[in-house]
This record gives C-alpha cells, sequence and structure tokens, in this order.
C-alpha cells in the first residue's frame, strides 16, 4: 500500500480517513496538519505566506518517510498493528526535539486523537512524549507566580488578564506554535503534553528550531509577523487614570505636569467619556470641543489616547443597525447580551469585517478626524460575564472554535483602518493578544489586576512570558488597578517600588482605580460613572514624589537605548524585557530565576518585589555588572545581596 506520497514540497501520508500533511513554512520550520474524511485547510489564523525555502528534501520507503527544511527534519514512522503515523522532529545534530506519543501496540493510542461532535466537527487532543530536563516558556500572560511551565496545566482561552498566546520556547533548542485558535487547554506534563481543542476541524500546528532563543523569536516572527517600529511618542511616559470625566479636568492634569517641566508623551482618557457604550463619540456635555482639546496637547507636546470598547449597549444609537446588519456576536441560546456592566451591552464581532469597517468608520469619524492617533482597545478578551464560551457565535464559527482570535481581529480592525488614512506604525494598547497580534500594532497590558504584592509580583512572569511568546510589547497598570488607596503608606510604598519597575518596561504607564473615589453627575442631577480618585505622582505625598519624577527623567534619559530595543523587536522579534533564562540559556542558574531579568543585552533588572524590603538578592551571570546609582561592580557568576533604599530599583549595567 501506498502511505506517502509527495504534493509539491510537502510530504503526505494518508491511512483510514486521516490526512496528514508536513510543509516547509519558514527559515528551518515545518508546519504540520491533520484531518479526517477531507483534506487539509490552509487557514491562516497566525501564521503568514512563508519565505520560498530552496534547502528541503523529502525520502520516502514503505514504511517511513523524512521531510527535512533546513537545519530541521521531520520524520514519519508507522506501528506495525495499526499502521498508525508518529512524527518524531530533529535538529541539524540528530537531537530529537519533540515526538508524538506511540501507539504503544495494545493500548491503540492516538496521538492526533480526534473525537467527533455528531453532526459537527471534532474535539482534537495532540500528545507528545515528556522530555527529561526541559523547561517551557512562553504562552502568553497568566496570573500565576512562574515563569516555566514544565509540569503546569494551562487554559488556553482569554479572560481579564488573562491572554492566551500559544507559542513556547523550549531550552531544548524549538519554539512550537499552537496554530489553532479554539477553546481549549494544554498539560505539560513530565510523561507527557497533551494539547487540547474543545472544537475544531483539523490539527495545525508550527514548529521551528535554532541554537539560542533569539534566532528562534525571529524565526517565530518572520512566521506570524514583526511588531511595527514603536513611534517615537510612545518610548517615553504615560500619564493615565480611571477616569479623567471632562475635558478640562484632563487639560488642567496635563497643564500642570507641562508647568512642573515634566514630560508626558501620552494622556489617556478612559471609558465611559461616551453617551452610551457604542456610540463611538465623546459625550458633548463633558467634552465639548474634543479638536480643541487634542490641538493644546499637541502644543504641549503630549498626544491623546482615547478609550474604545468593543460593547455596544441595547441603548446605543447604533444598535439596531448593528444587530439588523449582523456585525454582533450572536448568543446561542437566551438574551442577548454578553455582559451587564452600567448596562447590557453585546460585543461587536471583530471577527467579521463588515463589522471591523463599521466600528472604524465611527471611530475615524468621531476620534481619529479630531486627530487622535491612539485608541485603548479595552475588554478585547472579549470579557463576557460569566465566560459560558459556548454560548457565543461569530462571523468565522463558534466561539469554542475560533474564539482567542477576537483580539487579534479587534487590533487588526484599527490597524488597518488606521494605516488606510495613512499612518505609518500605529500602536494601539490592548488588553488581550493571540498569536499574530503583535503585527497589527497590538501594545497588550496586564488588565484589571489587584494592588497588592502578590499582584506585582506575578506581573515580572507575565510581562517576561508574553515576550517569549512573541508580544514585545507589553506593559501594565503602574500600582495595580483595582484597591490602592492614595493615602495609604503601605499602598505608596507599593506604588514607588512598582513605578520604578515600570521605568524598564517596554512602555511607562501610570493607570489605576483609586481610592477615595469621586461621584460625577450631569448638569441635571443624573449620576453617571464615578471617577477614581487622584493618580498623578504628586498625588503620593512628599516623600514619593521626589523618587516618581526621578525614575519619570531616566526614562527620558532611556529614550534612545529604548528606542533601539524597539528597532531589535521590529526587525528580529526579539522582546524587551528578556528572562535570564533567555538572555544566558547556557548557564545552569537562569531556568530557575523569574524574580530578575534583562532590559534588553545591557540592564540588569531586580524589582524589590516585597513590602519593607531595602535589600534583595542579585544574581550575576558571567561578566562585570555596574549599578547604575553606586557605581559598584559585581562580578558574575554570583550571586550577591545588594542594597535597595526606597529610592532605588537595584540596575545593573553589564561592562564591556
Amino acid at each position: 500500500m501506498q502511505y506517502f506520497s509527495v504534493s509539491g514540497q510537502d510530504l503526505v501520508w494518508r491511512n483510514r480517513g486521516e490526512t496528514l500533511v508536513i510543509s516547509p513554512w519558514g527559515a528551518d520550520s515545518l508546519r504540520v496538519r491533520s484531518t479526517l474524511m477531507q483534506d487539509v485547510e490552509d487557514v491562516r489564523w497566525a501564521l503568514l505566506d512563508p519565505e520560498p525555502q530552496k534547502d528541503t528534501d523529502i525520502q520516502i520507503d514503505a514504511e517511513k518517510a523524512s521531510i527535512r527544511n533546513g537545519r530541521i527534519r521531520a520524520e514519519i514512522t508507522m506501528d506495525d498493528w495499526h499502521h498508525y503515523a508518529r512524527i518524531a522532529v530533529y535538529n541539524q545534530r540528530g537531537t530529537l526535539l519533540l515526538q508524538e506519543t506511540a501507539p504503544a501496540n495494545a493500548l491503540a493510542l492516538r496521538s492526533r486523537k480526534f473525537e467527533p461532535h455528531l453532526g459537527g466537527d471534532y474535539a482534537l487532543t495532540a500528545t507528545f512524549d515528556g522530555q527529561e530536563n526541559e523547561h517551557i516558556y512562553g504562552m502568553g500572560q497568566y496570573q500565576e507566580e512562574n515563569l516555566d511551565w514544565k509540569g503546569c496545566t494551562l487554559e488556553l482561552a482569554h479572560r481579564n488578564s488573562q491572554a492566551s498566546v500559544p507559542f513556547l520556547i523550549s531550552s531544548r533548542g524549538y519554539g512550537f506554535l499552537w496554530h489553532n485558535p479554539a477553546i481549549g487547554s494544554v498539560s505539560f506534563g513530565k510523561n507527557r503534553t497533551t494539547w487540547h481543542a474543545e472544537s475544531t476541524k483539523q490539527l495545525d500546528w508550527w514548529i521551528t528550531c535554532g541554537d539560542t532563543p533569539e534566532e528562534i523569536s525571529c524565526h517565530y516572527a518572520r512566521a506570524t509577523g514583526f511588531a511595527p517600529m514603536m513611534p517615537e511618542y510612545s518610548l517615553g511616559f504615560w500619564q493615565c487614570k480611571l477616569r479623567y470625566w471632562n475635558q478640562e479636568q484632563l487639560l488642567n492634569v496635563a497643564r500642570e505636569y507641562h508647568r512642573r517641566n515634566l514630560k508626558v508623551d501620552v494622556i489617556v482618557c478612559d471609558f465611559f467619556h461616551w453617551p452610551k457604550m457604542g456610540d463611538y463619540r465623546f459625550d458633548p456635555e463633558f467634552f465639548p470641543d474634543p479638536a480643541a482639546m487634542v490641538r493644546e496637547l499637541e502644543d504641549m507636546g503630549i498626544k491623546l489616547m482615547v478609550s474604545i470598547w468593543p460593547q455596544v449597549a441595547l441603548t446605543s444609537e447604533n444598535y439596531d443597525e448593528m444587530l439588523q446588519q449582523g456585525l454582533l456576536v450572536r448568543a446561542e441560546y437566551g438574551e442577548q447580551v454578553g455582559m451587564r456592566f452600567v448596562e447590557d451591552s453585546m460585543f461587536y464581532d471583530a471577527t467579521n469585517p463588515r463589522a471591523r469597517k463599521y466600528v472604524w468608520e465611527k471611530v475615524q469619524k468621531n476620534y481619529f478626524d479630531h486627530g487622535i492617533r491612539i485608541f485603548w482597545l479595552d475588554e478585547a478578551e472579549p470579557e463576557y460575564g460569566t465566560y459560558e464560551f459556548k454560548n457565543y457565535r461569530y462571523h468565522l464559527g463558534s466561539n469554542l472554535q475560533v474564539g482567542n482570535i477576537y483580539p487579534q481581529m479587534y487590533a487588526r480592525g484599527f490597524y488597518d483602518g488606521m494605516r488606510e488614512r495613512g499612518m505609518e506604525n500605529p500602536v494601539n494598547l490592548i488588553r488581550c493578544a493571540w498569536a499574530g497580534s503583535q503585527r497589527y500594532g497590538a501594545l497588550v497590558w496586564s488588565g484589571d489586576i489587584m494592588s497588592r504584592w502578590e499582584d506585582f509580583r506575578r506581573q515580572i512572569c507575565a510581562g517576561l512570558s508574553m515576550g517569549m511568546a512573541g508580544i514585545p510589547w507589553w506593559t501594565t497598570d503602574i500600582g495595580g488597578f483595582h484597591g490602592g488607596n492614595i493615602e495609604s503608606p503601605e499602598f505608596r510604598e507599593l506604588l514607588i517600588r512598582w513605578f520604578q519597575w515600570g521605568c524598564y518596561c517596554p512602555v511607562m504607564r501610570l493607570h489605576g482605580d483609586r481610592r477615595p473615589g469621586e461621584q460625577v453627575y450631569r448638569s441635571d442631577g443624573t449620576e453617571v460613572l464615578p471617577s477614581g480618585g487622584d493618580n498623578e505622582i504628586w498625588s503620593y505625598g512628599e516623600e514619593a514624589y521626589p523618587i516618581l519624577v526621578k525614575y519619570m527623567k531616566r526614562r527620558e534619559e532611556l529614550r534612545g537605548y529604548v528606542r533601539g530595543l524597539m528597532l531589535q523587536a521590529h526587525t528580529q522579534g526579539t522582546p524587551l524585557m528578556r528572562a535570564m533564562a533567555y538572555a544566558y540559556p547556557s548557564d545552569p542558574v537562569c531556568p530557575l530565576i523569574s524574580d530578575q531579568y534583562m532590559f534588553g543585552d545591557r540592564y540588569l533588572v531586580a524589582p524589590v518585589l516585597e513590602p519593607g524590603a531595602r535589600k534583595r538578592s542579585v544574581y550575576f551571570p558571567l561578566g562585570a555588572w555596574k549599578d547604575v546609582d553606586s557605581g559598584i561592580v559585581y562580578p558574575g557568576p554570583s550571586r550577591r545581596e545588594v542594597p535597595a533604599p526606597l529610592d532605588v530599583i537595584p540596575v545593573f549595567e553589564k561592562q564591556v
């Protein structure tokens, strides 16, 4: 029997209704697809057109076959009982990188298990052998104090503050993309790795190899897209709070920063500046002249960023038309309500190109044409009130089957619209991402986290994991979002430590829903959404103020360096925040470190992550490391306890 064949540059295997295709897909990379009772589809959820590859080779024998693309090679072998195909992937040195689990003879296991939904598609489980001494990094943003995912189980679904980006970098020298936007899970067990999609049409994964994590990042960016070059106006300090609720209040904050000679790159107009969710325009009572507001800010060298929500309230002026035109997400059962916050609403369907066009045209008319060039794409998961994933349907399919692509499409709608209006490098803040989001100018922040030390520690891991998952633009709410009282000495200490760390993040952005809050009313006495407390750097007392000024100014001093890191991300796919294991993969200590990192290749950053701490332990890799504040030079490899007074975050410059 002829199990194997060649189609163009693809190796094809068929047996008992399954078709398996392995394709060269970029330098030193392969794409693997499999399906039952139909031909495989070329759906580009995240992958782009592959660059042509000339150094390829396919070898076929009666019972096995192989395909090589540059330095990566996949072998397909079949067991004697069922003639079931098993894939193993090797690098150029013949080192095994990844291997599907064996059928195990009488156990009749399937490494690619398609479990039918009667009358529909499949639940899919793909299993691979566990590898000894492997460390697994990336996978997006999970609110855990964890960097190495070996031994962990992760939900493949988005939630507020959770972004599932299913790309990993293995310490064994490969990168792996689960190229499937279905809701599911992955378990990186000791004995096996198991990927699961609750509803899908086919198996689809991509693998690459490299001698360093940087090389793997570059291969991945070539396959899924590079981030645009970050605009100059995004490199400095961003001022934000929940929420500047009227035009004069926002301008007064900008004027005060300008009076104090403190440079602000971006100031933010947060949510509910609109009459109703889904109106996509300013409320004229509170923002009577947006164009004049933008002009005054521009005169001070400040860009205005405006919050956009994908929710459309049932009372919105656009709701009836969007419902009639099929531009909204549809609930499979019950009320057509996706979220209840202030009032009932449903999300617009960002997977529908007509819906993306409709929303962008509203935004263009009511914001872009006033001079606004940065948008805050909130609620991007989207944040369903109960996260009943199986109860929603999109233009591209059921939420179970395609739901994780929503934030990518949300970012794309604005990116495409802004590019069509002549913007070269759009950047938009967004609360979630999936594979490929980076190419649409997605600057991800870590969501509505609590103002607590444990949440602060988790953000270090979240930012490093996002970088290794191919999302180089990332930030966080400095000070956390929920629960910070500006009069509390304990919170002020946390805010100072978080602010210092924010100086060494890709984007430095102060935000939060501070306490005590402020009630807000219309002129007729009607109560509207309240505002949080003050959140400017002078809001935290005399001790905090000079420290915060110090790090605002330091960020300005780093502008040229940050610009260079952004260029590396744009051209090479490297993250700005780099885990120690990413920067020093051959150092046996670095895989165990999750509380310090490299900011680019020059600065080792060791945030203070405990209340009351005035010193901390730092590991120095091979080389010499100069404290940027004291000038003390520490040799490596070594672990040292270093001073960390309240006005200092330990940062060390690598000496060359």
